[in-house]
């Protein structure tokens, strides 16, 4: 199961507010990529996708897709704000390593 801290999920609920058009909710999915070969990717989505995992948060909806919640199973999200720049954290338990940069991750 995926969850957001509630630091994270005001984030979150804050920028879909903001938006100038309705969203149904935040995908959140692996996708191949970066010098490991797993990122995470996170986008607003007008609609849930069949076989999607759905959670419900602080007034809104989490997507995720099958081939995603395997490599998220237990994985906080957090929002982190600190000098170097904001942004949003996972704490993955399931990431055997990382890249030198922090942007990839190998499971």
């Amino acid at each position: 199961m995926l969850t957001l801290t509630d630091k994270a999920q005001g984030k979150v609920k804050e920028i879909l507010d903001s938006q100038p058009e309705p969203f149904a909710g935040l995908r959140v999915q692996v996708v191949g990529g970066g010098c490991s070969g797993f990122q995470y990717h996170m986008g607003f989505e007008k609609q849930e996708n069949s076989g999607d995992e759905v959670l419900e948060m602080n007034g809104f909806r989490v997507f995720v897709d099958r081939g995603s919640s395997m490599y998220l199973d237990g994985t906080e999200i957090d929002w982190v704000e600190a000098l170097t720049g904001s942004g949003f954290k996972f704490n993955n338990p399931n990431v055997k390593s990382t890249c030198g940069c922090g942007e990839s991750f190998q499971a």
